[in-house]
């Protein structure tokens, strides 16, 4: 499976990464591993009728997850189904209960709750999903050669959807500081120390705000 290549770190290997992302993600994407995993999601997820059939798919859910950055609740399938089940319509829905906005957008996405349409057969579905995950498991096969980039192409990827979201600007700070690699970004690139994350979450927007 081809690797991404970045020969150094600091500003210098982040420039060479935009340089060359469009040929690497495109070397890829090729892969025969990854394209598997894609094909098969492109030809099944539109079979798929509730939420205990995707988490009984491993394939399937492999992907779904990936889409989201969630990979590692690969094996927290009743989790997962809970999620998807409850959808997002009330305000008690298991995806309405965490500040990571990763499982409220894969439940929506997905549209197995009550109140929502099932949206698994809509002909952009399948390549919506696929491109996304494509694009996260680049990040993080990014990642294994050098974790700030990894945080760096996923902050590239998320700061303009949120800055441009329609919600208040206290709601964004909340939403990145709810949002784990975001949050992880942001403590490093304004020199947050460690213990951070344990004072009162007001008082963390504050520091945040002022420092940016």
């Amino acid at each position: 499976m081809f690797q991404p290549v970045i020969p150094i770190g600091g500003l210098g290997g982040w420039r060479f990464l935009q340089q060359t992302y469009d040929s690497q993600f495109k070397a890829f994407t090729q892969s025969t591993q990854l394209q598997r995993g894609s094909d098969y999601f492109r030809e099944n997820i539109n079979k798929i009728t509730s939420a205990e059939e995707l988490v009984a798919d491993r394939r399937l859910l492999t992907v779904a997850l990936g889409a989201f950055g969630l990979q590692d609740d690969i094996n927290s399938k009743f989790f997962i189904r809970k999620i998807l089940e409850e959808g997002t319509v009330n305000d008690d829905a298991l995806a309405n209960r965490f500040s990571d906005p990763r499982y409220k957008e894969m439940s929506q996405a997905f549209g197995f709750g009550p109140g929502e349409f099932l949206k698994v057969a809509e002909p952009v579905f399948a390549e919506a999903i696929i491109d996304r995950f494509e694009r996260i498991e680049f990040e993080v096969a990014a990642g294994q050669q050098n974790e700030s980039m990894r945080f760096a192409l996923y902050a590239e990827r998320e700061m303009g959807s949120l800055a441009a979201d329609d919600m208040s600007n206290d709601a964004k700070w909340f939403t990145l500081m709810g949002e784990p690699p975001l949050r992880n970004l942001f403590e490093k690139a304004l020199n947050l120390p460690k213990a951070f994350g344990q004072i009162d979450l007001d008082q963390q927007l504050s520091v945040f705000k002022d420092k940016a």
